[in-house]
């Protein structure tokens, strides 16, 4: 028998030892679905208050987490872009965040988070998203900052 210099068995194929077989499967524990309702983080009487008055329309983050604790950000525009870059809407300073990481777009009835192709991904009560719809109470994870969503409570119909 002639070596060929690969290790190449009967017809070419190589052992069978060598290439994955049916039974080498790979398998991931994903978290439980959550069920029930959003558990919100106590506002302090300064921010229920903030949240009380937000005009019709538009929606708060507040930081309850992270580097900037007790932060408040307004979302009232069609468009709120938040990322490490200094023209962001919402500029968010750590390394963990991508230059244009996310926006926010307004929608009936609240805002749409999407991610904008960042790298460590943008999360919403613990699951990355690619776009979601946000309701009042989730938590928002761009980077190492944690931020709940609030939306007004204010009828529309009443300010026109």
């Amino acid at each position: 028998m002639v070596d060929t210099g690969n290790d190449a068995g009967v017809n070419g194929q190589a052992d069978s030892q060598e290439q994955p077989g049916a039974s080498d499967t790979t398998s991931i524990q994903l978290p439980p679905v959550r069920r029930g309702p959003i558990q919100t983080p106590a506002l302090a009487a300064d921010e229920q208050n903030a949240v009380n008055s937000l005009p019709a329309g538009s929606a708060l983050l507040i930081a309850h987490a992270g580097p900037n604790a007790g932060a408040r950000f307004l979302l009232d525009s069609a468009v709120t872009t938040v990322g490490r870059h200094p023209d962001a809407d919402i500029f968010l300073d750590d390394v963990t965040v991508s230059r244009r990481h996310v926006q926010f777009f307004k929608v009936e009835g609240g805002f749409e988070i999407t991610d904008s192709g960042s790298l460590n991904g943008t999360y919403v009560n613990g699951d990355r998203v690619d776009s979601v719809l946000l309701r009042t109470g989730n938590e928002v994870q761009i980077g190492k900052f944690r931020l709940t969503y609030y939306f007004s409570t204010a009828d529309a119909t009443a300010n026109s």
